[in-house]
């Protein structure tokens, strides 16, 4: 049978950890009735095998909670709802997270292609939001990312700017849903399948080793959501999906179709370039306002890009790599308290600096000169190693994520030359050792790393 979720809420914190708790309580929900699940998976319906969870799946406060939980929408003040914060610092919409696990176990059970996984967790929301903001310019149909009030008791997530359809929640949920709904897909038949809870706590509730980071965690984990996507969809042609989704989306809501044309195709074109550029090219990194930065002193000054420098560091302190968001987060806020307190600095001095949880962490960012290497900030950036490697590395994933993310990122988004120059802190200046005698031998071997 269809396996739907009705989840029964567990307090009012909008993270992962009291979603999984509330379906360990009750494995099913209902009310994915609109017309294109309905044409996937069918009417959902509220059952569970446990009697005695029969009276809370009829109580009304789990009909609430169903309704905030999974109900996406985004606020005229820029709230948006039906989101929670995961454990490695990233928020994700419930709703195409949730379809894409249906889908997958539909799929499973029944013995059938999950034909509806693409569709229904980012096919749709891609189609709509290209079409609906083709007069905008690309990076502006996809997005924007927000902040929460507070990252330990998350109740309140505001976005940047105004919402597209497809907001930076929606799509990592969406990718999340594809992940896992093919990983069900897959499952042997002679496999038993998961509990729901189970499969969520061991894509977002993971424990990482010091030293090997996500190197030790080949499987199917959140911060790997970008390239497990890749590997997924990359080989579709995604134009033509998204285009027989969206005829799919006209057909069931019995609107008039709009026969393809050169327009409807140039903005998929368009719209699926830049959703390749933002969300698989480039790594994934943490906003200022999410990992607790104070506000800057003084004008930013903005840098002239691109520029031709790339500066690697350590923080040598502190001196452990940090392995969590919670850990890597305190590690960004007690740099930028000594950068700005003891050195008098405006702000925290890098450009970014790189955790071994498998995320890049935002410092002064792209568009603005840092205080990182003395007498080079405007002509380069700099990027940091959260830890002291001057006997040991930093994991391997952890040093791809600047020598393949975020060099392609920066190269491919105009705001670093394709011919740039790689260095070591130690060689433009003469009295720190940094980034560390291990770390400075490991990028001596790298492209465009210069004497």
């Amino acid at each position: 049978p269809t396996i739907c979720l009705f989840l029964k809420y567990v307090g009012h914190l909008r993270n992962m950890d009291s979603f999984i708790q509330a379906v360990q309580q009750v494995e099913e929900i209902a009310g994915h009735d609109d017309a294109m699940t309905v044409h996937f998976l069918g009417t959902s319906h509220i059952y569970t095998a446990a009697a005695s969870l029969e009276t809370a799946i009829l109580n009304t406060s789990s009909f609430s909670f169903f309704d905030k939980a999974l109900h996406h929408i985004v606020t005229d003040n820029g709230e948006e709802r039906g989101v929670v914060l995961a454990p490695d610092g990233t928020t994700v919409a419930l709703a195409p997270l949730m379809l894409g696990i249906e889908a997958g176990l539909n799929a499973q059970t029944e013995g059938t292609p999950a034909v509806g996984l693409f569709p229904l967790t980012l096919g749709r929301t891609l189609g709509l939001t290209f079409l609906s903001l083709q007069d905008f310019p690309p990076s502006y149909r996809l997005g924007p990312n927000g902040c929460w009030d507070n990252t330990e008791h998350p109740k309140v997530f505001k976005l940047y700017r105004p919402a597209t359809i497809a907001t930076d929640a929606v799509i990592y949920g969406g990718m999340d849903g594809i992940i896992l709904g093919t990983h069900l897909v897959n499952l042997a038949k002679s496999e038993s399948i998961p509990p729901l809870s189970e499969i969520l706590k061991g894509y977002y509730i993971f424990n990482l080793l010091e030293g090997k980071g996500l190197d030790d965690l080949p499987g199917k984990i959140s911060p790997k959501r970008r390239e497990l996507s890749r590997s997924i969809l990359e080989p579709l042609n995604l134009q033509n999906e998204v285009m027989e989704t969206l005829a799919l989306v006209w057909k069931l809501e019995r609107t008039e179709w709009i026969a393809f044309d050169t327009g409807i195709g140039q903005a998929l074109k368009e719209g699926l370039k830049e959703f390749v550029k933002k969300y698989w090219d480039c790594p994934q990194i943490i906003p200022r306002c999410q990992w607790g930065a104070k506000p800057r002193d003084g004008t930013p000054i903005p840098l002239s890009l691109p520029l031709d420098h790339l500066f690697v560091h350590h923080t040598y302190t502190p001196s452990a790599p940090c392995l969590s968001f919670p850990d890597c987060a305190r590690g960004m806020r007690a740099m930028q308290r000594y950068h700005q307190e003891d050195r008098g600095w405006s702000d925290i001095g890098y450009s970014f600096v790189v955790g071994s949880d498998g995320y890049v962490y935002e410092g002064v960012g792209w568009n603005t000169v840092g205080r990182h290497t003395r007498g080079q900030n405007s002509i380069g950036y700099g990027v940091s190693f959260i830890g002291n490697y001057s006997s040991v590395l930093p994991s391997r994933y952890s040093l791809d994520l600047l020598r393949r993310w975020m060099v392609q990122c920066a190269v491919g988004g105009g705001r670093l030359v394709s011919n740039f120059t790689l260095k070591g802190h130690r060689q433009a200046v003469n009295y720190t050792t940094c980034p560390g005698d291990a770390l400075f031998s490991e990028i001596s071997r790298w492209e465009n790393f210069r004497e």
